[in-house]
């Protein structure tokens, strides 16, 4: 019985997509191709899931994203300034990610529409993971970048103590 159905439903998605996608082109930056079912990053969480869908569509918080910035803006990365700060950049190459990348991203080496991190639940789990630590994608209002641990100047001070209060009970309370 499986075999009998498995190839119609073929065809019947086959002809839906090609339908959708001659009446609802995907836009020239949109590099995934329609898809019937739910992307496998979108079990991972609403707001990871989120972020990555928006950087994977080149219109997240990324400074390369023209979305919530002017179209004359700086796109350089706001962490390095090296390279403009694409969805690639931001999870592969950014030099003030490496310590993040090499402790999180094990196996992650491309992030195109056809790589294997899209249809492998750990390495989005990494990627998800990675994103959290390092706050990639996120409004840059939300949570502004820092120095790198290495490099932040270390002040310690004394912790604070509240002050006690001693309170004297007379013999008539006891």
């Amino acid at each position: 019985m499986d075999n009998t159905y498995s190839s119609p439903k073929k065809r019947v998605r086959e002809k839906l997509l090609a339908e959708w996608s001659s009446l609802f082109p995907t836009p020239g930056y949109y590099l995934q191709p329609p898809a019937l079912s739910p992307r496998l990053f979108m079990g991972l969480g609403k707001f990871v899931a989120g972020r990555i869908h928006q950087m994977r569509a080149g219109k997240g918080y990324l400074a390369a994203h023209p979305t919530w910035r002017s179209p004359d803006a700086d796109t350089s990365c706001l962490r390095c300034g090296l390279e403009p700060e694409t969805f690639e950049n931001a999870i592969l190459s950014c030099p003030s990610r490496q310590h993040s990348r090499l402790r999180l991203l094990h196996g992650v080496t491309n992030v195109g529409p056809d790589a294997p991190l899209w249809s492998s639940l750990p390495l989005l789990k990494r990627l998800a993971t990675f994103i959290g630590v390092t706050s990639t994608g996120f409004p840059p209002t939300m949570f502004p970048p820092t120095t790198p641990p290495s490099s932040r100047p270390l002040t310690l001070s004394p912790p604070r103590v509240p002050p006690l209060v001693f309170r004297v009970f007379s013999l008539a309370e006891v």
